[in-house]
C-alpha cells in the first residue's frame, strides 16, 4: 500500500485542453493533405488513361487502314472535347481534360475539327494530338512517313518546366 504524505497532490492524470486542440490541429492538417493528394493521383489518372485511350484509338485507325487497304481518319473535336477511332463511337474527354489537334490544313474539316488520315502502307497525314489539364500538357506524336505513334516526352518535358 503507497502512503501519501499530505500536502502533496497527485499528478492529474489525463490531457489538457490545449494537448487535445493541438492533436485535432495535426489530425485535420493530416487529412486535408492526405485530401489533396489524393485528389491529384485520381486526377493524373484520369489524364494517363485519357492518354492511352488516345493512343490505342489512332494505333487502332492506323490497323484498321493497312487491314482494309484503305484509307482510315482519326478524328478529333475540340468543340465537344471528344475523339474517334476508325469504325467506332466517339469519346468524351474527363472533365478539365482539353484537347487540340495539329494536323495537316487538308484534314481540318471545320473550325475545331479535323483528323490525322492513315494510308493503307502505314504512313499518315502526321500531326500531334495535345491534352491540357492543370497547365500541364501531353503531346502524342504521329509521324506522317511511318505513321508510328508515340508519346512526345522531349516536348512534355519543355512545356511542363
Amino acid at each position: 500500500m503507497i502512503r501519501r504524505k499530505p500536502g502533496i497532490r497527485s499528478a492529474a492524470r489525463g490531457f489538457s485542453l490545449v494537448e487535445l486542440m493541438v492533436v485535432m490541429m495535426l489530425v485535420t492538417l493530416l487529412f486535408g493533405v492526405v485530401g489533396i493528394s489524393v485528389s491529384r493521383s485520381v486526377a493524373g489518372a484520369e489524364i494517363r488513361n485519357a492518354e492511352r485511350e488516345i493512343i490505342a484509338g489512332l494505333r487502332h485507325t492506323r490497323g484498321q487502314a493497312i487491314i482494309k487497304r484503305e484509307q482510315q481518319v482519326f478524328m478529333v473535336d475540340t468543340n465537344t472535347r471528344t475523339w474517334t477511332a476508325a469504325g467506332q463511337a466517339p469519346v468524351a474527354l474527363p472533365e478539365g481534360l482539353e484537347i487540340t489537334l495539329d494536323t495537316a490544313r487538308s484534314e481540318l474539316t471545320g473550325e475545331g475539327v479535323g483528323g490525322i488520315r492513315f494510308f493503307p502502307d502505314g504512313a499518315s497525314t502526321g500531326g500531334r494530338v495535345v491534352l491540357t489539364a492543370q497547365e500541364r500538357e501531353w503531346h502524342i506524336a504521329v509521324a506522317w512517313l511511318t505513321g508510328e505513334i508515340s508519346r512526345d516526352r522531349e516536348r512534355e518535358e519543355w512545356r511542363n518546366r
